[in-house]
């Protein structure tokens, strides 16, 4: 998985251009720099994630009025993109306005939304965590590492001209708490913010500590006093306005399906998902039998031989060792079955901090800086635990042997891994590798990934390659139902463990998603899949014995993260007219 809503705000950039790229690139990259350097006034960290590091001292504003004063500058872009687009000839930058005209429409439409449905609440432990995660990053340089002290006094208001971030987020939140109808946070979400709040500082304590940022403790003293402030005023003045249920207002959860890329109803989602998870459960039994009469077990039941397999845990000081060995051997079945060409360099794999595992309790690809890249790639980052259940529940789902070859294709090669360093070696437009973002076009390619390896794989690897598949079609009518009230988060968890044998700590970090983390996010995965299994078959279909795979798949990625409809525009283009 990718953690993400909107990509500029969390993970990613864009690449440095090489003399050999089309000129076009060069004029689509300067209206895109345009709107990013815009954003930067409002969300910096996010700019500065992507690369541009000018923006590293700086911070979120969250001063009076700031919804105004972005729809104001937003709104400003769009008459002068709207220019720029009625002026320009080439198809490709033409198409690249579109979506930057998309994308602003886009942001100001959901924060219209959220102004008119929704009290203001801010998690500002994990945006600390998660600003700081991402400039400490080892893989940054660390000639950036000192900005760090700079936004840190930013945060806490020991710079002149700042108030601390939390006093502002305070302030933004109560200033709409006499305001009639608007919804709370769900209490659950904000019961597991709490929970995880000294995590997050204790993961940023780690982080300077590593990065060896001088006079930062001080500094960071008074801001952990402030974040203590702040949970505290969570407590007694969030806390009594979180509503008690997770159901968001319909117009709010479509909305959150439109960003993530998902066109489509809750209810077409919910009856698209029900058939595809019955029928690949039924490719699952007859496959589980085999494998019971193979090992001579009795009970050939699904689940439990899934349980069976699941027994074959790997141990923890061997895990990692185990996934990079697995890569190297999915990367020979790749080269060997012609499947997409991939970069000569190794892939980056590591386990999670606790920290991490808390922000995201689920193994996740961390991408590159792509802005200013000078060789930095992504990271397949393994978690093993969710924090939050506490040390006796034990998630047991991604260290058995049978999974590791699924997640390794989905995170790794060719999966996201591989999705994102064709970004930083292929070179694209920023539009398309920014703008474009949404969890539908990248996890999609991901999950489609799995099933390009499947045939290809061992028998117990078999089983839960269309396992991960299972799951996913189950997100996509279980996260609808949860968020339209005919299923609740709990009823969720015990489907998932009940049905598909997921550990309860998995379970659990499911049922969040899909209630409150990213509700609609997690129906993403399955409806780029069927987009791309649905372009795949038209090109088939066209080009007959023609068709090769490598080909196709190498183009797909060198095409950034298009929507559905350019790219199958694209690809009509290359392979068939």
């Amino acid at each position: 998985m990718l953690n993400t809503r909107r990509f500029v705000a969390t993970a990613a950039g864009l690449l440095v251009l090489c003399a050999a790229q089309a000129d076009w690139i060069e004029d689509s990259d300067r209206n895109a720099m345009l709107v990013l350097r815009a954003q930067a006034a409002f969300r910096p960290e996010g700019v500065a994630r992507a690369g541009l590091d000018e923006f590293d001292a700086d911070v979120i504003d969250l001063n009076a009025k700031v919804r105004e004063r972005r729809d104001g500058k937003d709104r400003e872009l769009l008459v002068e993109l709207n220019k720029r687009l009625a002026d320009e000839t080439h198809p490709k930058v033409r198409q690249d306005l579109e979506i930057l005209i998309q994308s602003i429409n886009d942001d100001i439409e959901t924060r219209r939304l959220d102004h008119d449905y929704m009290l203001p609440y801010y998690n500002v432990h994990r945006l600390i965590f998660g600003s700081f995660n991402a400039l400490l990053d080892p893989r940054n340089d660390r000639a950036r590492y000192p900005k760090a002290l700079e936004r840190l006094r930013k945060y806490n208001g020991s710079e002149p001209g700042y108030t601390p971030i939390t006093e502002l987020a305070k302030a933004r939140s109560s200033e709409r708490f006499g305001v009639a109808g608007l919804l709370g946070p769900y209490q659950g979400e904000l019961d597991k913010d709490l929970g995880d709040a000294t995590r997050y500082v204790a993961g940023v304590k780690a982080m300077f500590e590593r990065a060896g940022v001088s006079g930062w403790a001080e500094e960071f003293a008074k801001l952990e006093s402030q974040l203590a402030d702040y949970a505290t005023w969570l407590e007694t003045e969030m806390l009594p306005r979180a509503r008690p249920g997770n159901r968001l207002p319909p117009e709010i959860y479509a909305n959150n399906l439109m960003n993530f890329g998902v066109r489509a109803t809750p209810e077409e989602l919910i009856r698209e998902a029900q058939y595809g998870y019955q029928f690949i459960r039924s490719e699952m039994k007859a496959l589980a039998v085999r494998i019971a009469d193979q090992r001579g077990w009795e009970d050939k039941e699904l689940v439990s031989v899934i349980r069976r397999l699941k027994e074959e845990q790997i141990p923890q000081d061997e895990l990692l060792a185990v996934y990079k060995d697995r890569l190297a051997q999915i990367e020979d079945i790749i080269r060997r079955e012609g499947i997409i060409t991939l970069p000569e360099r190794e892939a980056s794999i590591r386990m999670a901090t606790e920290a991490e595992s808390a922000a995201i309790p689920a193994s996740f690809m961390s991408p590159p800086q792509l802005i200013n890249n000078t060789g930095q790639y992504g990271e397949f980052v393994l978690v093993q635990s969710n924090p939050a259940m506490g040390e006796d529940a034990v998630m047991d789902d991604w260290s058995h042997d049978a999974i590791t070859w699924a997640l390794t294709v989905h995170e790794a090669r060719p999966g996201h891994e591989l999705q994102f360093a064709s970004l930083v070696e292929n070179g694209t437009s920023l539009a398309r590798a920014l703008f474009a973002f949404n969890s539908a076009n990248a996890e999609g390619w991901g999950l489609y990934a799995e099933a390009i390896m499947h045939e290809h794989l061992p028998q117990e690897a078999q089983l839960f390659n269309l396992y991960t598949r299972l799951m996913r079609a189950a997100r996509m009518f279980l996260d609808p139902m949860i968020n339209t009230g005919q299923l609740t988060p709990e009823q969720a968890v015990d489907f998932m463990v009940e049905q598909a044998a997921l550990s309860l700590p998995m379970a659990n970090s499911e049922a969040d998603r899909y209630s409150f983390r990213a509700p609609g996010q997690a129906t993403a995965y399955y409806f780029g899949y069927m987009n791309l299994m649905r372009l795949r078959t038209e090109v088939e279909l066209r080009m007959g014995d023609s068709f090769n795979q490598r080909e196709f798949h190498d183009f797909i990625l060198e095409q950034g993260l298009l929507p559905p409809d350019l790219l199958r525009e694209a690809v009509l283009e290359r392979f068939v007219n």
